[in-house]
């Protein structure tokens, strides 16, 4: 029988599409799970049971009736709490919203057109401020592989579920690690896209030139196949990505041979990586360069980010809370950020647009000389959970700082970067590197990252022998 914690959505697909299963069983089956499996995780925050096995029964009866499975058929998929889903509240991880989302984000109406069906909304720190899924109304959750540490964020319901097995897919969101943290932390794949990749409907932007939304998977091609679903834009969106390679073609071809450069120092100064990272990008290097590709040692001259990474950040958080209903019910910490960004104006957030795009022009210098870049995914391994507790905005921000070492410049860059696990630390958690592409070329990091999971497998749920 098909264990399906263990099963990748491009299978799940196969299977309901060919009839071996049905799209109700599947969904079942991952709404038994839910209940078994969530209270010791807190994954999940809204479970849409009723409403999953309407759509599941639906998904059934289409294809009964002659149509043809999307490439997502009967696959149940788990949707950040900051996204629009019909019908539930759209809380961003606190409850200063009461009213539902009346309907669904682009991004999520195209997931269902796709065959996908929605089981619930996952945990997220309110408005995603922290890379830590914690928070006042939601409680901590934790990490699948060990419930003491945390699963990282602001996606981190998302990595739980995907890595507890709960469901093979979930939505996430990136404005500063967000997908690839959580991935780091969870032992998944989890790649965020180019700038503008993704429509961000019903919002022209999120964060401004910062933040995306996408999956995080156990598998390479989940991760292609959902993008291919969701991918492009609406009128509204503020930023639009180039290319238009399929993501799933990427993934499924060889990379050929690349210039791969590779680095573990950190953008953000002061920050040490631990030493089992350094030790991962060596092994991963090695394993590159096994594989026939020309892989040395680069020095990236990193730019510094901060002038256009936290005006962006406090718009971010202001934007999204001045569209909240009760501002008086924000997180005593969300409201200090709130305070703290009042600097913040139209004219401040316009400079830093402005120094993003020197940033870009910057960080990207170090693509003429290769093709990928490869570095630690985040500094510090996956924390004990209650790193938040207590504290407020600037020392949460100093928490943070190993967390987002790699990662947020490539958010002001705009850049497409990936989580690639590569196997367990001997604290049993996961380890994880960055592989950061040139604009608009996710197509290599697919192939790149298909070529490494191919080579050195990596566990399908948390706890299972790689």
């Amino acid at each position: 029988m098909t264990d399906l914690s263990r099963t990748s959505a491009a299978e799940t697909a196969r299977l309901t599409a060919s009839g071996d299963l049905t799209a109700r069983v599947v969904v079942e089956e991952a709404l038994a799970r839910i209940t078994e499996r969530d209270p010791a995780l807190n994954a999940f925050s809204v479970v849409l049971g009723e409403q999953a096995r309407a759509e599941a029964t639906e998904r059934d009866a289409a294809v009964a009736g002659g149509a043809t499975p999307g490439p997502l058929h009967g696959v149940p998929i788990a949707i950040k709490e900051e996204i629009d889903v019909a019908g539930t509240v759209t809380t961003f991880g606190g409850e200063a919203n009461t009213t539902p989302a009346s309907a669904d984000a682009e991004l999520v109406r195209r997931l269902r057109a796709a065959g996908a069906v929605i089981v619930g909304k996952t945990t997220m720190p309110e408005f995603g401020a922290f890379p830590y899924t914690e928070s006042a109304s939601r409680g901590i959750t934790r990490n699948p592989w060990d419930r003491t540490r945390t699963p990282g964020g602001s996606s981190g319901g998302t990595a739980a579920a995907v890595s507890a097995g709960l469901v093979p897919v979930a939505i996430g969101g990136d404005g500063g690690g967000s997908i690839r943290i959580p991935s780091a932390c969870c032992g998944l794949f989890g790649l965020k896209p180019q700038r503008g990749r993704v429509t961000t409907a019903p919002q022209p932007h999120l964060w401004w030139a910062l933040g995306t939304a996408g999956p995080l998977t156990r598998t390479v091609l989940d991760s292609a196949i959902v993008y291919d679903a969701i991918r492009g834009n609406v009128p509204t969106d503020l930023y639009r990505a180039g290319g238009d390679e399929p993501f799933v073609a990427a993934a499924q071809r060889g990379p050929g041979r690349l210039r791969i450069g590779w680095t573990t120092k950190p953008v953000t100064l002061g920050v040490k990586p631990d030493p089992l990272h350094v030790q991962a990008v060596a092994d991963m290097a090695r394993l590159l360069a096994d594989a026939g590709h020309d892989v040395r040692e680069v020095d990236p001259r990193y730019p510094d980010p901060t002038a256009a990474f936290v005006p962006q950040f406090f718009a971010g958080i202001r934007t999204e809370a001045d569209a909240v209903e009760h501002y008086e019910r924000l997180e005593r910490r969300t409201r200090e950020t709130y305070r703290l960004g009042t600097w913040v104006r139209q004219g401040v957030i316009d400079w830093a647009l402005k120094e993003t795009e020197k940033v870009s022009a910057k960080a990207n210098r170090v693509f003429e000389d290769i093709d990928v870049l490869l570095t630690p995914t985040i500094a510090h391994r996956p924390p004990v959970v209650g790193r938040l507790d207590g504290v407020g905005t600037v020392l949460a921000s100093l928490r943070a700082m190993p967390a987002i070492a790699y990662a947020a410049l490539w958010n002001v860059a705009g850049n497409p970067a990936a989580a690639v696990p590569c196997g367990t630390g001997p604290d049993g958690l996961p380890l994880s590197v960055q592989l950061v592409g040139r604009t608009d070329d996710e197509a290599t990091l697919f192939s790149l990252a298909a070529q490494i999971e191919q080579a050195r497998p990596w566990p399908l749920v948390a706890g299972d022998e790689a």
